[in-house]
């Protein structure tokens, strides 16, 4: 397939954004730069976005959101969009005029000159930015545009705003673009040691020559470890450990204390640091190997040391020039990274009490959802004749790469058996079962760490039994899903909406709903909700009543906190709004009780469920076991009986398993027998193609 051209993605990307804008019924700017923060976020460029559209009146200050993160850091973006119908350029004096206007908003914010009302969202970004102008070490403006760069500048110089780093970003639509076509979905990040660092790095070969892949053993100096995080900081962490590390302190307390009290025993105490990189650039110098170069260097083990190191040097003003950190580093190139670094960061960390969930790498759950995704059909919408389906995108990227090789006429049958506005991601995913589940301040968090928080639950869900993720759990996330962008759409059309907040009003009108049921010892009708495709009139009617009254709550935050978006992050906020839900209860209309379900009902299709589920495990587990020939059961219990590996009861199992045809194993032995398969794999035993 011929590579798109700019003209064309500016297109579909466009007709993407536009699509996202008529589905949520949002102002167009605001689908864009949910578009251009979702790319970022996703990629790690961002921790995460807030929305904050501001203008001056006198055009000179403009803001379009921001983000705080926690490493002492601000993310301000502002945006060049104009909705243009076709790919326009955007010159270097339209990149100078749109930064001076978001550095002057932040400088007018540091200055405490800019006064906006109380109500509006800028009011607390204005005060934060006042706040914390003592802790800010870094602002990082982004300029997210929907031209094409007219030269090849792709970033400007850093400076200072008053006494604070500046950093420049520009995304434009090429940008875009060559992220989203890349194999790994990520930009590198390429490090040159001669002209950060004035030398290279000494290092050891670590690989046996040939054929194998180049590692290198590192004595890492902390100054530079520390300075690489504080330039480039969460992209610097492979995606695993970036998401482990936002949920987490950033600071280990034992790290920490070994820095400040016996920094010379740093290199004996520490694990030190497993790292990759797509390339490295190697020289000798007065007879040492130097690494002087790396391309896409990723930390997969020892993120938490290297925060560490970062933070101890900045908050204690620690002497980091005698503290060294082992690294070991595997120079893997990107046609391998995507399968091969997920596993050595897998492996690398469960030396430290990082469970499955941390990980996600407990893909057989993704894998369920997205098989029920693919094959079970969405009621007909009111109007419509057609059933649809829901895309649920367990790896970023599939809803576009599946129509990538199809002819037009396939991926037009494709989008209407897959409407754009029913794809759904992982993180999609996540947050609707969060708000409802009693987690509402977890979705405020952010699209990374409230999947964490989602991900370390199911995990542990999943681990105890599978058969609670079923059908049934599917339709109800959808049902779920279609409540939660409902939510969204009502919030944004209400005359009281002043275009801030949504997220945290719309994550707190639901878990209040879920709430409210509950405490009638009723639950919400989610099985109409899925047969529909859409929200009611009376369920839309108690939601405009719930969001107005969160709303009117959550924008008068307690004495001392100056920024609505993170009072909602905080226990309080959901305590303070439980203690007004008899009141909020009193306004809702009484035919919004009658509709809901009984906690007995949902309670017995639950219970339905799962024993379905089992069925259906049972069944796949069979067919999986009687697809792999007898000889091949004799290889693997060869294999595996002269490793010593097996208990009893796969000894007994597998040979039943040996003498297929003839004898054939219960469901309960077809599981035992799929572990067993499992155990193979990790010893390296390859089962051959099914009989």
């Amino acid at each position: 397939m011929m590579e798109q051209t700019a003209e064309e993605f500016f297109h579909d990307f466009r007709q993407e954004m536009l699509a996202d804008a008529e589905a949520g019924s949002t102002y167009q700017l605001e689908a864009f730069m949910d578009a251009a923060s979702d790319e970022l976020v996703e990629t790690g460029f961002i921790d995460g976005f807030e929305h904050c559209p501001f203008r001056s009146p006198n055009g000179r200050l403009r803001v379009d959101g921001y983000w705080f993160n926690d490493e002492g850091a601000l993310d301000i973006f502002v945006a060049d969009f104009d909705c243009r119908r076709s790919l326009e350029s955007l010159t270097r004096t339209d990149v100078d005029h749109i930064f001076k206007r978001s550095v002057k908003f932040f400088e007018s914010s540091l200055e405490g000159s800019l006064k906006p009302d109380v109500t509006t969202p800028e009011y607390g970004l204005v005060h934060q930015i006042a706040d914390r102008k003592s802790i800010l070490r870094q602002v990082n403006f982004y300029l997210v545009s929907e031209r094409i760069l007219s030269d090849r500048v792709q970033a400007l110089p850093d400076n200072k705003v008053g006494s604070i780093r500046a950093t420049y970003h520009i995304w434009d639509i090429a940008r875009f673009q060559r992220q989203r076509t890349s194999r790994g979905h990520k930009e590198p990040l390429n490090i040159d040691f001669i002209k950060l660092f004035g030398d290279g790095i000494n290092c050891l070969p670590a690989n046996l020559g040939d054929g194998s892949y180049q590692s290198f053993l590192i004595v890492m100096p902390a100054p530079i470890l520390a300075k690489l995080y504080d330039l480039y900081s969460a992209r610097l962490l492979e995606q695993n450990v970036r998401t482990f590390l936002q949920a987490r302190a950033q600071v280990n307390k034992g790290i920490r204390n070994t820095i400040l009290t016996e920094p010379q025993m740093f290199f004996a105490y520490n694990n030190g640091v497993t790292a990759t990189a797509q390339g490295v650039e190697t020289r000798i110098k007065d007879g040492h190997l130097q690494i002087v170069g790396m391309t896409d260097l990723q930390i997969v083990n020892g993120g938490q040391t290297t925060a560490s190191l970062f933070h101890t040097q900045r908050k204690d003003k620690a002497d980091l020039s005698g503290v060294f950190v082992q690294m070991k580093l595997s120079v893997i190139d990107s046609e391998r990274s995507e399968l091969v670094v997920p596993k050595i960061s897998e492996y690398a960390n469960t030396q430290n009490r990082v469970n499955a969930a941390d990980f996600f790498s407990n893909t057989g759950f993704h894998i369920r959802m997205a098989d029920f995704s693919r094959r079970i059909w969405a009621p007909a919408a009111h109007g419509s004749q057609r059933e649809t389906k829901w895309f649920y995108e367990r790896a970023r990227g599939q809803y576009i790469d599946a129509q990538a090789k199809l002819t037009p006429g396939e991926q037009k049958r494709f989008k209407v058996e897959y409407p754009k506005p029913q794809m759904f991601t992982k993180t999609d995913l996540a947050k609707f079962e969060n708000v409802f589940d009693d987690h509402p301040k977890w979705v405020n968090l952010g699209g990374q760490k409230n999947f964490v928080k989602y991900a370390q639950r199911i995990g542990k869900e999943w681990e105890k039994s599978s058969d609670g993720f079923n059908e049934l759990y599917y339709r109800r996330a959808i049902a779920r899903g279609i409540l939660f962008r409902a939510a969204e759409k009502i919030v944004s059309s209400q005359p009281w909406y002043n275009g801030g907040y949504r997220a945290n009003i719309v994550a707190y009108t639901l878990a209040m709903l879920g709430e409210m049921a509950k405490q009638r010892e009723g639950s919400i009708d989610f099985q109409r909700i899925w047969n529909n495709q859409a929200v009611d009139d009376r369920m839309t009617r108690a939601l405009e009543i719930i969001a107005r009254a969160v709303h009117d709550d959550i924008i008068h935050p307690p004495q001392g906190i100056s920024n609505v978006s993170e009072w909602a992050k905080k226990d309080g906020c959901w305590t303070r709004l439980l203690g007004k839900i008899e009141e909020i209860a009193t306004m809702l209309p009484e035919e919004f009780w009658s509709d809901l379900a009984t906690q007995d009902d949902a309670k017995f299709e639950v219970k339905t469920a799962k024993q379905v589920q089992k069925i259906d495990n049972g069944i796949a587990a069979q067919a999986k076991i009687m697809s792999i020939s007898s000889t091949e059961w004799l290889k693997i219990s060869k294999a595996l009986s002269a490793k010593k590996i097996l208990n009893p009861k796969e000894v007994g199992v597998l040979n039943i398993a040996v003498k297929i045809p003839k004898k054939i194993p219960t469901e309960k032995q077809c599981i035992v027998l799929l572990e067993v398969i499992e155990k193979a794999h990790k010893e390296g035993i390859t089962v051959g193609e099914p009989a």
